[in-house]
């Protein structure tokens, strides 16, 4: 039976449901199936004629970028090389937050637009905006990057993931059972309770794939060795949002006798960048995206240097994105990989390390899962870094935002002490700025227990 759900959801109910949505995902999907075996200079030539295209849209329909151009004394015909493209200026995350409006493409109402907010695993804020077809697209790149790992539609997935997004609806009941098929872990919560009864879940839906927070996955590999399961044999493990450690990779691979596909992605462009089949650097997403590597003088790193990503999106018309900087650092690469795709390679990343917190009871909280819970929901929040010293103590270092108010502090107590309980002395230090790490990087949440 579950075979014969695969092969109807792979060739009839995912053709429907594009249909029905009026969507262009399997389309693109074929595309970009197609495009990464071209060759690199092609590829190349490709991803610069749509940096082009989406510099003069940037232009012509986003208020923030037509007034920075104009005060450059520049405009899209001025770009000829990648040289011209660093004259202008990096987008940061505060650019964004504070003109959030008038990054939006004047073709759209924001009304219209699909909504996201967003703090990442560095705990800044974002309200983000996208059209319809830009998340098709990205999702078509997810997909794309799934079937590398061995994944394919229709197969069952086991998902670690915070605070699962459960259907509600008949129509999103409907798409669960028919297309995502899905069944979930939730990361607040990773304790031997949690996790033995996905476990026995496991047995009954026999899911073909894992994917999830690398150190979710990992934490799950630990919990099936140590009771000396077996049974446990995906066919494809993805893992993503936080970065995945040797060590980590290693015993997930020893406990279910598969490899992993490390994936790198974020809320504001979606997919960056993806292990294929070789596992020897990620394949970095150029039919979407444009990404520079930068030194501290914001001049290009040589390969095998590490730089600070800068991206640029060419699927968001609705809220159009030039040199984002993402706040992580990688690895580029000139090597080839023996796959035979053109997309080039990274070598990996550096940086982006969110902690797990630990309860009372020794329940792991995932720090990256948390991010839901406060920066995404709670108003008057600029960034926020939790630093658990000890057990029973958990220190918030809070920035305020401009929408900060009397609710605010209340409210983020609140969130916290529902996931830790009343036996958690949780602290808030106003501060005006969260310190970098070393590496650059911001950490959302830091343990020392």
């Amino acid at each position: 039976m579950s075979k014969l759900i695969e092969v109807l959801s792979r060739y009839i109910f995912y053709p429907i449901w594009d249909v029905w949505d009026n969507s262009i995902k399997l389309k693109h999907v074929q595309q970009l199936e197609k495009s990464q075996w071209f060759g690199a200079d092609s590829l190349k030539q490709k991803q610069w004629k749509s940096l082009k295209e989406t510099v003069k849209y940037a232009y012509d329909y986003s208020p923030y970028y037509s007034a920075l151009f104009k005060s450059l004394g520049i405009t899209p015909d001025d770009i000829k090389t990648p040289e011209d493209y660093l004259k202008i200026p990096v987008t940061t995350k505060l650019d964004i937050r504070n003109n959030a409006d008038s990054f939006i493409s004047t073709e759209y109402d924001r009304q219209n637009l699909e909504v996201a907010k967003t703090g990442g695993s560095t705990g800044v804020s974002l309200n983000l905006y996208f059209d319809k077809v830009c998340q098709e697209k990205r999702n078509a790149a997810a997909m794309r990057s799934d079937r590398w790992a061995g994944w394919n539609m229709g197969d069952m997935r086991a998902s670690l993931w915070g605070n699962p997004h459960l259907p509600k609806t008949f129509k999103q009941k409907v798409r669960h059972h028919l297309l995502d098929r899905t069944i979930y872990l939730d990361t607040m919560a990773l304790n031997d309770k949690s996790m033995g009864a996905f476990v026995t879940l496991w047995k009954t839906e026999k899911p073909k794939s894992i994917f999830g927070h690398a150190h979710s996955i990992y934490m799950f590999a630990k919990y099936v060795d140590s009771i000396n399961n077996n049974t446990i044999r995906p066919q494809a493990i993805v893992a993503t949002s936080m970065m995945l450690l040797d060590h980590e990779r290693a015993l997930i691979e020893s406990v279910f006798k598969c490899k992993v596909t490390n994936r790198y992605g974020c809320e504001e462009v979606g997919l960056i960048g993806c292990e294929c089949e070789q596992h020897e650097g990620m394949h970095l997403n150029t039919d979407h995206l444009y990404v520079e590597f930068l030194d501290d003088t914001n001049q290009p790193v040589s390969s095998g240097q590490p730089g600070r990503i800068i991206l640029t999106d060419f699927n968001n018309k609705g809220m159009p994105l030039l040199r984002y900087q993402i706040e992580d650092v990688g690895i580029p690469s000139d090597r080839v990989c023996k796959c035979g795709r053109g997309l080039p390679l990274m070598e990996g990343l550096q940086g982006r390390v969110a902690d797990f917190l630990k309860g009372p009871d020794g329940t792991l909280v995932a720090g990256i899962s948390l991010v839901e819970r406060t920066l995404t929901l709670i108003k008057g929040l600029e960034q926020i870094q939790l630093v658990q010293p000890q057990l029973n103590l958990i220190e918030i270092n809070r920035v305020k935002g401009i929408d900060f108010d009397e609710n605010t502090d209340p409210r983020l107590l609140t969130e916290l002490e529902t996931v830790f309980g009343p036996n958690v002395k949780l602290v808030i230090n106003d501060v005006s700025e969260i310190a970098q790490e070393n590496n650059g990087k911001y950490r959302f949440s830091i343990c020392k227990v």
